[in-house]
């Protein structure tokens, strides 16, 4: 099992900048894929960004040139930097680990708010 817990949720102006952080524990495999997913309200949960253990990285093109998904294996944490923040960002994110594997684990989720 693994047990994620998110912080640095909040609420942000337009173009502004929040960075998310996640620190992992339990059985920790680091070549386990980590990242960040999203869900607003009325809509299905998607990928923000993902990082294989090996550091090869993954963005949805919505946020690519603005988020910077950075992981460090050392701490088993896995950070998000958000910039240039937009309204269409707000969401729950949440933490994953292992990916789209069913038998994934998830963080508890933070909330980012973005006001126009």
């Amino acid at each position: 099992q693994v047990h994620l817990v998110e912080s640095g949720g909040g609420l942000v102006q337009a173009g502004g900048s929040l960075r998310l952080s996640c620190v992992a524990s339990g059985n920790i495999f680091r070549f386990y894929i980590m990242g960040w997913y999203r869900q607003a309200p009325g809509k299905q949960r998607e990928l923000v960004a993902i990082v294989t253990g090996s550091g090869r990285i993954n963005y949805s093109d919505s946020v690519k040139g603005r988020f910077t998904i950075s992981r460090d294996n050392t701490k088993n944490t896995v950070d998000l930097q958000m910039n240039m923040l937009k309204p269409e960002d707000t969401a729950v994110y949440y933490c994953n680990y292992g990916g789209d594997d069913p038998s994934s684990s998830w963080g508890q989720g933070t909330q980012v708010t973005v006001s126009s």
